[in-house]
C-alpha cells in the first residue's frame, strides 16, 4: 500500500486531474458506504451543546485533513470532482432513472457531505478570521502561502486556475437548476434532493477562496446560481420545516450584494420563466429577486421576521445600480413601505422603523443614481406620494401612539396583504404549501441582528470601497455624527447581542412567550422615542422630488385630459432632476462579515441537514444529540 500513488486513482476528472476513469457500480457502492461510516465518526459535534468555541477537534477529521493522512490530496479532489462533475439527467433519456439504478447519485450525497463536513472542521476560525480581513490581492497572496492546518480548507483556499473555477460554477449552476427543470412528460427526469447541502458547499467555497467569489462574479454566470436560490427561496417560504434554507439562501445572496458586480449584473433581462408563484412581470433579474422577497414578507409565515433585516439590506446593498425597475417590482417596493410606515407596525417594537429607513435609503439611491431609467418607481412615488408625506408628519404625541398600539390588536398580521394588487401567477407554477404533519425538522440557534452580520463601507468615486468605522457608543445620535459618514439609524440600540449566546428555536420561542407578558414593563414606545429617529427619516431627496414633480404631472393631466398612465410614463423618462435635487449621498454598502453567531449558526444547520438526509437507514436516530433538537410538524 505504501507504494501506490494514490494520486493515479482519484474518482473523478476535473479539479487538477484530466482523465476520467471507466464508471463501476461496485466501487461506487463501495466509496458510498465507506463515506458513511466515516461521517459517522466524523460526528461527534452533534453530541456537544451550541457553542461559539469550535476548539473541541474531532480527532477523526482532524487525522483525515491533516498531513499524517497520505491521501489527503487525492480524497479531496476526488469528493470535489465527483459532485461537481455528476449529471443527473445524463444523455436525456425519458424516465431513464425509473428503469436503471444510479449509484452514483448515492455516491455524490455522501461525497458532498463529507466535504462540507470537513471543511466546517476548524473552518469557524479560519473562514472567519478570513472574512473579517479586508480582501486585496496581497491579502490573498498571503493567505494562500501561510494557508489553514486542515488541508481540505488548505487545498480549497489555493485553487486558482480560471478552468477550474468555470468546472465548479457550472457544475454547481447545473444541479441547482436540475429540481427546476421542465419537461413535456411529468416526472421523466430525475430530480436530486441534495440542494441544501450544495448551497453549504457554495457558501464554503465563497468563504475560503475569494477569487472563487470574484469569478463567480465576473460574468453574469452569477445569474444561473441567483435563479434557483431565489425558487428555493420563494417554494419554501411557507414550510416552516425549510426555514434553515431560507436562512442560508438570504444569507448567500446577503454576501453577494456586497458586491458591486452583483447589482450590474442583475440587470440583465430575465426570460428563463422557471414556474414559480409570483405575479407575471417582464423584466430583469433585479424585478426576479426584489418581487420574491416580497413575497416572502407577505406570504411568508411568522418565523421569517428575523430575516426582513436582511432582505432588505440586499435590496439597499444592489439599488445604487439598478437601471430599470418594471412597474410590478416599483408597485411591490411602495406596498412594502406603505405596510411597514403604518403607525401601529412602528410603534409596536423598537426595532420595526428600521426597515423604514432601509427602504428609503433603496429610493434615494435609485432617484439619485439610476433617475433616468426608473421612470416606472418614480410614477409609483408620485401615485403614494401620501404615504411619504404621513411619514413625515407621523404623530408622536401618547395619544396617538395609543390608538395605533389598540389598532394592532385589532389587526395581528404583521403585513396587511390587501395593499398589494395580486396578479396572475407564472403559467405552470404551484402555491407554496406549508410542510406534511410528521415532517421532521432540526432546530436552529438565532442569527445574530443585521448591525453584526454586516460592515459598512462607503464607495469611493473611484468605486472602491472604503470600511465606515463603528460607532464607539451605539447611543450616540447619528445626527452628531456629520453627513459625510452615509450612516443611516439601523443599528440596534437594544443590547440583545451584546454577547455571544446560543438559544435554540425552541429555547427563543419559550423566552419570546415569558417576555410578551413582561414587554410592557422594559419597552413602551414614547414620543421622545418616536421624535428621535422621525427626524432622521432620509425624506429629503424624495420630498424634493414630489415638490418638483408633481405639479408639472398635474398640470400635464389637466391640460391634456390624460387618463393613460403611459403619457406620464413618456413624460417622466424624458424629463431631468439634475440640479434640483440634493447633493447626491455616498453610496453605502453593508457587506456581510464573519462572526461568532453565524458560524454557530452554519455549524448547526449543516448537521441538521447531515442528520436528516441519513435517516434511511437512521444513523442517528434516538441518540443522544445536543447541537439541536428534532421536531415532529
Amino acid at each position: 500500500m505504501q507504494s501506490i500513488d494514490s494520486c493515479e486513482y482519484i474518482w473523478e476528472a476535473g479539479v487538477g486531474f484530466a482523465q476520467s476513469p471507466p464508471l463501476n457500480y461496485i466501487h461506487d457502492l463501495n466509496r458510498s458506504e465507506l463515506l458513511r461510516l466515516l461521517l459517522t465518526c466524523f460526528s461527534e459535534a452533534m453530541y456537544l451543546p451550541p457553542s461559539s468555541d469550535n476548539s473541541v477537534l474531532n480527532p477523526w477529521v482532524t487525522f483525515f485533513c491533516s498531513t499524517e493522512n497520505r491521501h489527503a490530496l487525492p480524497l479531496f479532489t476526488s469528493l470535489l470532482n465527483v459532485v461537481f462533475a455528476y449529471d443527473p439527467v445524463g444523455y436525456g433519456i425519458p424516465y431513464n432513472h425509473l428503469l436503471f439504478s444510479d449509484y452514483r447519485e448515492h455516491l455524490v450525497e455522501q461525497a458532498l457531505q463529507m466535504l462540507i463536513v470537513t471543511l466546517e472542521h476548524e473552518g469557524g476560525g479560519g473562514g472567519a478570521a478570513a472574512a473579517r480581513r479586508p480582501v486585496s490581492p496581497s491579502s490573498i497572496e498571503e493567505q494562500e502561502s501561510t494557508g489553514p492546518e486542515n488541508l481540505f480548507v488548505n487545498y480549497l483556499s489555493r485553487i486558482h486556475r480560471e478552468e477550474d473555477y468555470d468546472f465548479m460554477l457550472k457544475g454547481l449552476a447545473r444541479l441547482l437548476t436540475n429540481p427546476l427543470t421542465q419537461t413535456y412528460l411529468p416526472n421523466s427526469t430525475k430530480k436530486i434532493q441534495f440542494h441544501q447541502e450544495l448551497l453549504v458547499l457554495f457558501w464554503k467555497l465563497c468563504d475560503f477562496n475569494k477569487k472563487f467569489l470574484f469569478f463567480v462574479l465576473k460574468s453574469s454566470d452569477v445569474l444561473d446560481v441567483l435563479v434557483p436560490i431565489l425558487f428555493y427561496l420563494n417554494d419554501a417560504r411557507a414550510d416552516q420545516s425549510r426555514v434553515g434554507l431560507m436562512h442560508i439562501g438570504v444569507f448567500i445572496l446577503l454576501l453577494l450584494s456586497g458586491e458591486r458586480n452583483f447589482g450590474v449584473r442583475l440587470n440583465k433581462p430575465y426570460s428563463v420563466h422557471v414556474p414559480m408563484d409570483i405575479p407575471v412581470f417582464t423584466g430583469t433579474h433585479a424585478d426576479l429577486l426584489i418581487v420574491v422577497f416580497h413575497k416572502i414578507i407577505t406570504c411568508g409565515h411568522q418565523r421569517l421576521q428575523p430575516l426582513y433585516d436582511c432582505l432588505l439590506t440586499i435590496i439597499v446593498n444592489v439599488s445604487p445600480y439598478l437601471k430599470s425597475l418594471s412597474m410590478v417590482t416599483a408597485n411591490k417596493l411602495l406596498h412594502l413601505l406603505e405596510a411597514f410606515s403604518t403607525s401601529w407596525f412602528l410603534f409596536s417594537a423598537s426595532q420595526n422603523h428600521h426597515l423604514i429607513f432601509f427602504l428609503l435609503e433603496a429610493f434615494n439611491n435609485i432617484i439619485q443614481y439610476q433617475f433616468d431609467g426608473n421612470c416606472n418607481l418614480v410614477y409609483s412615488v408620485i401615485r403614494k406620494r401620501n404615504v411619504f408625506h404621513q411619514l413625515a408628519n407621523l404623530p408622536s404625541d401618547p395619544s396617538s401612539i395609543q390608538k395605533a398600539l389598540q389598532r394592532k390588536k385589532k389587526s395581528p398580521d404583521v403585513i396587511s396583504r390587501t395593499g398589494s394588487l395580486e396578479t396572475v401567477s407564472m403559467e405552470g407554477s404551484h402555491p407554496a404549501v406549508p410542510a406534511e404533519p410528521g415532517t421532521l425538522k432540526a432546530s436552529l440557534v438565532a442569527i445574530p441582528g443585521i448591525e453584526k452580520l454586516t460592515e459598512k463601507s462607503q464607495v469611493s468615486e473611484d468605486g472602491t470601497m472604503v470600511s465606515v468605522p463603528k460607532m464607539d457608543s451605539p447611543q450616540k445620535p447619528l445626527a452628531d455624527q456629520g453627513p459625510v459618514t452615509g450612516t443611516s439609524d439601523t443599528e440596534s440600540n437594544s443590547g440583545r447581542e451584546s454577547e455571544d449566546v446560543f438559544y435554540t428555536e425552541a429555547e427563543m420561542e419559550r423566552r419570546h412567550l415569558s417576555s410578551v407578558s413582561s414587554a410592557t414593563s422594559y419597552w413602551v414606545p414614547t414620543p421622545e422615542w418616536v421624535l428621535s429617529w422621525k427626524c432622521k427619516l432620509p425624506l429629503q431627496t424624495i420630498m424634493r422630488l414630489l415638490q418638483v414633480l408633481v405639479p408639472q404631472v398635474e398640470k400635464i393631466c389637466i391640460d391634456k385630459g390624460l387618463t393613460d398612465e403611459s403619457e406620464i410614463l413618456r413624460f417622466l423618462q424624458h424629463g431631468t432632476l439634475v440640479g434640483l435635487l440634493p447633493v447626491p449621498h455616498p453610496i453605502l454598502i453593508r457587506k456581510y462579515q464573519a462572526n461568532a453567531g453565524t458560524a454557530m449558526w452554519f455549524r448547526t444547520y449543516m448537521w441538521g441537514v447531515v442528520y436528516l438526509r441519513n435517516v434511511d437507514p437512521p444513523i442517528w436516530y434516538d441518540t443522544d444529540v445536543r447541537l439541536f433538537e428534532i421536531q415532529r410538524m
